[in-house]
């Protein structure tokens, strides 16, 4: 059986529902990624300072770090649970959102209660909000098509987007104002981005919707897996094992390297200190730039027929990221010859992280959205999602081992594991391939009527 929906309008060559989606995802990552770039550098401040921190040590601060970055990401489970067997995607979101809202309202007042309280509920909001507008996206283009990649990484622009701006405004008024007026204004974000998602319903009208309610969709959701389906989700998990492994290198960036650029980077420029919160933006900046190259690179390579497949972008993606550790290890080596470390470092290697997430992270979001059968697109969006939170904990813990070993072996260690595991998979990856059944052998560039995700080919 196959449903295709009405014809989409477009914009730039894409469905008007993706800008839609980007800008609701920008200014959910405008919150989110705005209180990532200050929360260990408020647990670590010291009390007696004008903006008063906690006072935590480093260890502890990166503890609570690793649970609520995994924990944000857990939760996508049960999002993708309630989504496809509740609400649906679409109402989904708008609930998330609406948590996250009250999280960072929360977490304005200056008391512990609210800071654990409205970590809670930003936790529960991207469980709700995360696994479900990123499977909304793939709902937007139709079975085969080559734009779907694109569109994910146009998508992936606008969260960066709104890490970008959010590192640059919510880092410098947390830093230099006070801490809760920072949690406070990605709280407003948050509020933009409700809005915003509200007033482009009817650009979403054809995606998202909850499966439950008709007799032919009923039959779809009762329906077993077949033996192509169950393949396609072996590939799925053990690709899983490459997003756990690239994420716990990756978000050393809002914790250890963050405290290391606050500690020990010589952060002068022309007679002024660059805040530390900051240099979260480099990452989300380079995105912006070269986004859309990379994504156009990849596409290229698909239609000459060189290797492009997601599998391998995902491999090379988690090489180039580690290689781009080694600059770290530069910077410590450095650090322990002078007693400080040039900020140039720290550029070098998010610009290496940086190309190494565009070739992994929205390509998984792609992949999944190819091969999850139709009955559990949310739930594998969300199992995606739990492995970045368990990458997330995993990052903690090589935080706050380096009180033990020091950040040059830490540094070190994660570059050369990140590299040699990439070519240990890149050996195997034509194996793996196989139980993909040919899903991304006939992909090309459709602009006819689009096929919304949740309504499969049968």
């Amino acid at each position: 059986m196959s449903t295709i929906v009405s014809k989409q309008k477009e914009l730039f060559g894409h469905p008007v529902g993706l800008f839609v989606l980007f800008f609701t995802e920008m200014w959910e990552r405008f919150s989110y990624y705005g209180m990532r770039a200050i929360l260990v550098l408020y647990l670590v401040g010291k009390t007696t300072d004008k903006n008063a921190g906690l006072g935590w040590s480093n260890g502890d601060a990166l503890a609570l770090y690793g649970w609520y970055t995994m924990m944000v990401y857990v939760m996508s489970i049960p999002g993708g649970i309630i989504a496809d067997k509740l609400l649906g995607q679409k109402k989904s979101v708008l609930v998330g959102g609406i948590l996250l809202l009250f999280g960072h309202s929360i977490l304005a007042v200056e008391q512990m209660w609210a800071f654990y309280t409205g970590l809670v509920f930003i936790v529960c909001g991207v469980g709700m909000l995360k696994p479900n507008i990123s499977t909304m996206v793939g709902g937007l283009y139709k079975k085969g098509d080559l734009r779907r990649d694109k569109g994910f990484t146009i998508f992936y622009i606008g969260i960066n987007l709104g890490a970008f701006i959010s590192s640059l405004i919510v880092g410098y008024v947390g830093e230099v104002y006070g801490w809760h007026y920072g949690f406070g204004l990605a709280g407003i974000g948050m509020a933009l981005g409700i809005i915003q998602y509200v007033l482009g319903q009817k650009h979403l009208k054809d995606v998202g919707n909850f499966l439950g309610e008709s007799k032919n969709n009923k039959e779809i959701m009762d329906k077993p897996l077949t033996k192509v389906e169950k393949d396609r989700v072996s590939v799925l998990l053990i690709s899983f094992l490459l997003v756990i492994v690239f994420w716990g290198a990756f978000e050393q960036a809002g914790g250890l390297m963050n405290i290391y650029t606050m500690e020990k980077t010589n952060r002068i420029l022309s007679g002024w200190q660059v805040p530390a919160s900051w240099f979260q933006s480099i990452n989300a900046m380079f995105i912006i730039f070269f986004g859309t190259a990379i994504a156009g690179y990849w596409a290229k390579r698909k239609l000459k027929g060189k290797v492009s497949s997601s599998l391998f972008k995902m491999i090379i993606g988690l090489i180039i990221m580690g290689l781009g550790f080694f600059f770290m290890t530069g910077a410590t080596a450095q650090y322990e010859a002078t007693g400080t470390s040039a900020m140039y470092w720290l550029v070098l290697a998010y610009l290496f992280h940086t190309i190494g997430e565009l070739c992994l992270s929205p390509v998984a979001l792609s992949f999944i959205t190819k091969l999850a059968p139709v009955k559990y697109a949310s739930i594998m969006m969300g199992v995606y999602f739990a492995m970045t939170g368990f990458g997330s904990k995993l990052a903690g813990l090589l935080g706050e081992w380096s009180e033990s070993l020091g950040e040059f072996k830490i540094f070190t260690g994660i570059a050369i594991f990140c590299v040699i595991l990439g070519f240990l998979v890149l050996i195997i990856r034509k194996k793996l391939e196989v139980f993909t059944h040919g899903i991304e052998d006939d992909e090309r560039e459709i602009y006819d009527e689009t096929e919304g995700f949740e309504l499969a080919d049968n």
